[in-house]
């Protein structure tokens, strides 16, 4: 059976390795700060009445919601599952295999370039500057690309993107490429969102996700807004029944005016706790904090980060290392956890450390 995979296989998968998610690298452990989730796990109930028949490919109540919620029009929207969907919809849909190209800023997100390189498109990489600030000259000398990638806030920097650098980008490919800017941990830097500018960039697209502030990531229930032509065009390629009802379900209470208002209080708590852990880890000799803190993580960067990653994982507490991105040497991102599992990190870091020192 090996033998038949390997000559059968897609010739573009062979060097490829599956992403590294935070589920596929650790399991068990007693908390899970590594993959950027909400500490808060919220009760929902379903109706089991429906679930013998097929569900819709796009449910009303989650459309509706969250285009009210997003401040766009219905048709400004499609559903996904999770904005990983929306990442290989848009690849798939807009880019030519063996021919066409993406473009992506690292140290970013990994599955902008996972999706290319599964699907047989190529990634062109523009660095982000020595700051985390978009290189929007080079950026913009790069036109042989169908579609560009800008996480914002950025995944695992924290850092927001200036606006009159997207629309720089924006405008220079303004009949030349889609430009794709991932508001995953939007509600942490609301301020700074583009749902508001779509009308204004045909070449616009924005993913969305309920994963992060909405604490739902095991729901896998994401969004991509763009102009209407944008999304018509996904609608050709989506599976025909992407979201299943408990996820419609759940989806559309998350969305109701009761559940958004308990949002906001917990993003209001995630912020400060956030803030308490930054200042305990900046007073700790050797470590530095890097980036910025517009999402639900800090990321700072430590001499002894690979034995301190090893210790922690040892008393159950998983964080992530970012040390193989680029010009993140040495780096570890932790996500903000309850105020209970915040401070047990931060008693397991000084613990490591006086037992390193001793």
């Amino acid at each position: 059976m090996s033998r038949l995979v390997d000559t059968l296989i897609n010739e573009n998968l062979v060097p490829l390795k599956p992403y590294e998610s935070a589920r596929r690298l650790f399991s068990g452990g007693q908390d899970w700060l590594n993959a950027n989730e909400s500490p808060y796990a919220n009760d929902y109930a379903v109706d089991s009445s429906n679930f013998n028949r097929y569900p819709s490919c796009q449910p009303g109540k989650v459309v509706n919601g969250y285009a009210s919620y997003a401040g766009v029009d219905n048709n400004n929207l499609i559903v996904t599952r999770g904005a990983d969907e929306g990442i290989e919809l848009l690849i798939r849909t807009f880019c030519t295999p063996g021919k066409d190209n993406i473009l992506i800023c690292p140290p970013t997100y990994g599955m902008y370039a996972i999706s290319a390189e599964t699907c047989n498109v190529g990634v062109k990489k523009v660095p982000l500057n020595e700051d985390f600030s978009l290189d929007v000259d080079g950026v913009c000398a790069t036109d042989d690309v169908n579609v560009v990638f800008i996480c914002a806030p950025n995944n695992p920097t924290g850092t927001l993107v200036a606006r009159d650098d997207i629309k720089q980008v924006l405008t220079h490919f303004a009949d030349k490429a889609l430009v794709v800017v991932d508001e995953a941990y939007i509600e942490f830097d609301t301020d700074n969102t583009w749902a508001n500018d779509l009308e204004a960039y045909p070449n616009l697209v924005i993913l969305r996700t309920l994963s992060k502030a909405f604490a739902l990531a095991g729901l896998r229930c994401g969004f991509t807004l763009a102009q209407e032509p944008v999304i018509q065009a996904l609608l050709k390629v989506i599976a025909p029944y992407p979201i299943p009802e408990p996820v419609a379900q759940i989806a559309g209470k998350a969305l109701s005016t009761e559940s958004l208002t308990l949002l906001q209080l917990q993003v209001d708590t995630i912020n400060r706790e956030k803030e308490i852990l930054a200042t305990a880890l900046s007073e700790i000799d050797g470590i530095h904090l890097i980036g910025d803190r517009k999402a639900n993580f800090i990321l700072f960067r430590y001499a002894k980060s690979a034995a301190l990653m090893q210790y922690l994982v040892s008393k159950g507490m998983l964080i992530r290392d970012q040390s193989k991105q680029l010009n993140l040497t040495n780096c570890l991102r932790v996500s903000i956890g309850s105020e209970e599992q915040n401070l047990r990190l931060m008693q397991l870091i000084n613990d490591f450390i006086n037992e390193d020192g001793a």
